[in-house]
């Protein structure tokens, strides 16, 4: 794969190693933002058809990115807390269950849980990474599995932990969590669109997504993949686009209590969103396009010389097999000043994120090995 930085509107003089806190956006997903702007100026052309013929293209796209088998099983979601709560509403715990989760996971997938605890009385269980750096991902990987048990109802976690890009084993905690009837909820934010995965593989019960990291989207939107065991489900939101024959303008006022098939009851109100959803569409398309594959192996190639250059001067940076390309931490040797570090970064336009312990570090193919040797050149 090629570097891709003419694609999106990037200034030349910032080095911007971010997409896990929000990607740039593809030039040709500003041009459809502006263009469905510009359509709300006359109403008269927007359609009671054109409410639903966006929706059913979004989910199909997103639907093969994740290799999944039918686009009905996915939503448009505003937000991962949104798609979130979706799954906990739905999830059967009882008294005395246990809900796991990973250590210092993003909030909205650690609220929503805690208070379902609260109202259920069940705990909380949470999975903290080894104190040691040897081994961390694989030994963090072996505590989560071991920590499955019985009174486990739900996993909740992340495919790539946010703070360092730790890399978790799905394909085995799904395993596990199938020995015991037990549900598994994705948070797929930090690497649903850079990193590959397939539904049909992992088999997860529940996959929520925000779209504006990795899948390139527009702030405000996102994308979930409820299986088929939320098909009977309750939303969290009752709006009139979900329901039965909701197409037939004429009709909205016979209320329906049935809803439209499988994962369409979870969609937010105004899905249909003029604006964002095409947006999303053609940033999915992209992503379909180049493949998440590739953009991995990109990020690998231009990231490994630096990666070996940061061990040598003494940081610590995970093992090639127990994290991502798109996203790792750089944990700093003590003798570094952080906060002088992160002025020298700030002068020169470097442009990346402190998180917990680490310095963390998100490529994508705007980025070169000549944007790792600015960073680099920061710390010597």
């Amino acid at each position: 794969m090629q570097h891709q930085k003419h694609l999106f509107d990037l200034s030349e003089d910032t080095t911007y190693l971010n997409c896990a806190y929000m990607s740039p956006q593809l030039k040709s997903v500003s041009e459809v933002g502006l263009n469905s702007v510009i359509r709300k100026a006359q109403p008269n052309k927007i359609l009671p058809e054109h409410f639903f013929d966006k929706q059913e293209i979004l989910k199909q796209r997103f639907t093969t990115l994740i290799e999944a088998s039918d686009y009905k099983n996915t939503a448009i979601i505003p937000s991962v807390s949104y798609g979130i709560a979706n799954a906990a509403n739905n999830v059967p715990i009882k008294k005395g269950d246990e809900i796991l989760l990973v250590d210092e996971q993003f909030p909205s997938n650690v609220y929503i849980w805690q208070e379902l605890a609260k109202k259920k009385e069940a705990s909380i269980k949470i999975i903290k990474p080894p104190t040691t750096l040897v081994n961390r991902g694989k030994l963090w990987n072996e505590a989560i599995l071991k920590a499955i048990n019985k009174k486990t109802s739900v996993v909740s976690m992340c495919n790539v932990h946010w703070a360092d890009g730790t890399l978790f084993d799905l394909k085995s905690i799904r395993e596990k969590t199938n020995t015991i009837n037990a549900m598994l909820v994705i948070d797929g934010t930090q690497s649903i669109g850079a990193l590959p995965f397939s539904i049909k593989e992992i088999e997860p019960d529940a996959l929520v997504c925000g779209g504006y990291k990795w899948l390139l989207g527009p702030y405000s939107t996102g994308m979930a993949y409820y299986s088929d065991a939320f098909n009977e489900g309750t939303p969290i939101e009752h709006n009139w686009m979900n329901r039965h024959n909701s197409e037939d303008f004429t009709r909205l006022t016979q209320y329906e209590d049935r809803y439209k098939d499988k994962a369409a009851r979870y969609s937010v109100g105004e899905s249909s969103n003029f604006v964002l959803t095409p947006m999303f569409i053609r940033a999915i398309e992209q992503l379909i396009e180049w493949k998440p594959k590739n953009i991995q192996e990109y990020c690998k190639t231009v990231s490994t010389t630096a990666i070996q250059k940061l061990r040598d001067l003494g940081c610590f940076i995970e093992n090639e097999g127990y994290r991502a390309h798109h996203l790792f931490g750089i944990y700093l040797p003590e003798h570094i000043n952080v906060e002088q570090l992160k002025a020298r970064l700030k002068q020169e336009n470097i442009i990346v994120s402190f998180r917990g312990n680490a310095m963390r570090v998100s490529p994508h193919v705007y980025n070169s090995e000549e944007d790792f040797d600015r960073l680099i050149a920061q710390f010597r």
